[in-house]
């Protein structure tokens, strides 16, 4: 690895392991608030609570990785620019992705990582979490009896005060307590209620005694037989001083550690999830359709055995279905059709939340499916995104980059949480609803990673007002270039650039202008500099400095070729994306799944013939750039063309543009 390499990959992992250790710590504190209640007043030790904390970073992955890449690549890229160091780079002749390449393979790297930790370390951390939390939810000791709300003692009390008091709180007043029947333990039979209690037992023992005073006790008398049932509805009795034993044993020796039978989307690998996506729909499916054949039956439809009236002779004019049949069926068909709007109205409504709740757990589940493959993607585009906006910005440390990153990342991450919400409830696909977040940033990404590699602004405000000048027809004047001649519209840097050069560099700058990405407003006024300076059009043209021919030919060839080429690449982009929605509709039963994955067929079938015919194009028109320059194209290109096309054509693409833009630049 080149020392430059090696700097600013050093300098990015510092800055990231910082980051990542501060957002971690604040979410792991924002999580420690959020599950306060269901620690707090459980008597827990230290290592149950760190234990529980451990199981619940895993989850804080997929917020905390993207946050810090975003952060870091804008501190670290924003420093590197507001320190210069980016100039110092680019004046050797390196550009901003060279420059990020070290970082992009650890980028790259991470992500994969990333992905991996989401399909296996997220899912059994999720499972160890919620059965901890299930398990430290069931500790009630005799201090969990609370006022103004039952609180449960073991399997068989439930037990409110309205009030405590006391230096232990051991005294209670208005006592209500519920107790199971050994018996039959599915319901609260036996009720005690008192108006005061004292706990009696001392702290850590086994045993909670609560003496209770001034109280009634009922209990319901369950028989077998109804008519004793009736005769004994229930028991009541009354009594001065009452005391109960609860054992507290099994309470204060609870595993925390047992295992439970859990289970959601979150505690599923891919493999499990497809599974578990398959079997749903499945499911679904079948009792939609078990539904269906159900409303059928009771429509009562089969009942319907009588015959019309005028069975064998055509009909007359009717105002109403009914007139065919006799009277007395019209009755029995109108009575038919009342009850069965009526029991269908309520059956609908009794099924529509149980549907619901259906979809909405078979949503959540492929959510969480693409939710695995969105993590490592984000990591990548997110980077993207920070990396060229701190080399624009050119400002590093925790000030304005933390505020641009944290902005950023809430757009993306509130537009992912409004999309997932609808797509729980079907108004949106998951596939799309896990995507879009990530699919807003990516065009983001690329068009601040242009911006930055061609030195130019966010917003370059000069340029705009120019252009909306030019637009109106609005004309400025500088005497220094225009001269006796027409205005011409120049930023401060071109008007600099044009004032500060010679003869002979303007001459150069009018015959090559394009090889240095000048603009033709640049070149037009090395023209009236060079006119005022006794240098005529017409000198310039019998000497051969006013075009470049041979260059202009070749750019032209060049513009030809690059526009096949770019027409190749938009059919290589269609053809990727059929197969996509082909793998994607194969492995999806959704209504005309069948009809789009021909669709896509077809339209594949299409992008590849369309992208062999532009490559012939772009090769043909390379051929004739190549014998403007006097060369001979490399015969080589059409094999790896034709061959690798389909698989590797972007790569393709920019190499062939990048070795035509070589060539144009040593045309002098």
């Amino acid at each position: 690895m080149k020392i430059l390499d090696r700097y600013i990959l050093v300098t990015f992992l510092k800055t990231f392991l910082s980051v990542f250790i501060i957002l971690m710590f604040i979410f792991v504190l924002q999580t420690i608030w959020l599950y306060i209640s269901e620690l707090a007043g459980k008597d827990l030790d230290v290592w149950i609570i760190l234990k529980f904390l451990w199981y619940v970073s895993p989850r804080l992955i997929p917020l905390v990785l993207p946050l810090t890449i975003l952060v870091t690549s804008l501190m670290v890229f924003g420093s590197f620019a507001e320190k210069y160091e980016f100039a110092a780079m680019k004046s050797t002749g390196i550009s901003l992705q060279r420059a990020m390449g070290s970082v992009i393979g650890f980028i790259i790297l991470l992500s994969i990582t990333a992905f991996f930790f989401a399909n296996n370390v997220i899912p059994y951390s999720e499972y160890k979490w919620q059965n901890l939390r299930r398990n430290i939810s069931q500790l009630q000791p005799s201090m969990f009896i609370s006022e103004g709300q039952f609180g449960q003692i073991g399997d068989d009390f439930n037990i409110k005060v309205e009030e405590k008091s006391g230096d232990r709180g051991q005294y209670l007043k208005d006592v209500v307590i519920h107790k199971k029947n050994i018996t039959r333990p599915n319901g609260n039979f036996t009720v005690i209620i008192a108006d005061n209690g004292e706990i009696a037992s001392e702290e850590g023992s086994n045993t909670l005694s609560l003496i209770l005073k001034q109280g009634n006790y009922y209990e319901e008398i369950q028989s077998n037989t109804p008519a004793k049932q009736k005769g004994d509805p229930f028991a009541k009795s009354y009594f001065d001083e009452y005391a109960i034993n609860i054992d507290l044993t099994e309470l204060n020796n609870k595993d925390l550690d047992k295992e439970n039978d859990l289970n959601n989307q979150n505690m599923y690998n891919i493999r499990e999830l497809r599974v578990e996506i398959d079997s749903l729909s499945e499911s679904y499916t079948k009792d939609i359709e078990s539904y269906t054949k159900n409303m059928y039956y009771r429509s009562g439809l089969e009942k319907l055995t009588g015959k019309p009236v005028r069975d064998t002779v055509k009909p007359a004019i009717v105002s109403s279905i009914l007139e065919i049949y006799n009277p007395k069926l019209q009755l029995q068909i109108v009575k038919l059709a009342l009850n069965n709007a009526k029991g269908t109205l309520q059956t609908v409504d009794a099924k529509k939340t149980e549907f619901k709740a259906k979809t909405k757990r078979l949503n959540k589940t492929e959510i969480a499916l693409h939710e695995k493959y969105a993590l490592g993607i984000a990591c990548i585009i997110l980077f993207f995104v920070g990396a060229p906006l701190g080399a624009i910005i050119r400002k590093g440390g925790m000030g304005l980059p933390m505020v641009i990153a944290i902005l950023l990342f809430l757009t993306y991450h509130f537009i992912g949480i409004f999309a997932k919400n609808s797509a729980e409830d079907g108004t949106m696909h998951p596939f799309i609803a896990t995507w879009i977040s990530t699919g807003i940033m990516l065009p983001l990404s690329i068009w601040l990673t242009y911006r930055a590699t061609t030195d130019q602004g966010v917003f370059d405000m000069d340029t705009f007002f120019q252009r909306i000048a030019r637009l109106f027809g609005k004309k400025t004047t500088d005497a220094a270039i225009v001269e006796g001649e027409q205005a011409i519209l120049l930023t401060q840097s071109e008007k600099a650039l044009v004032l500060s050069r010679n003869n002979k560099q303007l001459i150069d700058i009018v015959k090559n202008y394009r090889q240095y990405g000048y603009s033709e407003e640049v070149r037009k006024a090395a023209l009236q500099q060079l006119n005022l300076k006794g240098y005529s059009k017409l000198e310039l043209k019998m000497s051969g400095d006013f075009e470049n021919k041979i260059y202009s030919v070749a750019l032209q060839s060049f513009n030809e070729s690059s526009s096949f080429s770019k027409k190749g690449l938009n059919a290589y982009f269609i053809s990727i994306i059929c197969l996509i929605g082909m793998i994607l509709f194969n492995n999806i039963d959704i209504t005309y799944s069948e009809t789009l994955k021909i669709i896509f067929q077809i339209g594949q079938v299409i992008s590849l013939i369309s992208l062999y015919i532009l490559v012939i194009k772009t090769l043909f028109s390379s051929s004739k750039f190549y014998k403007v320059l006097g060369k001979e194209q490399d015969t080589g290109d059409w094999m790896i063309f034709m061959l690798l096309g389909p698989i590797i054509y972007i790569i393709l693409h920019f190499n062939h543009i990048k070795k035509m833009k070589e060539e144009l630049q040593m045309i002098y």
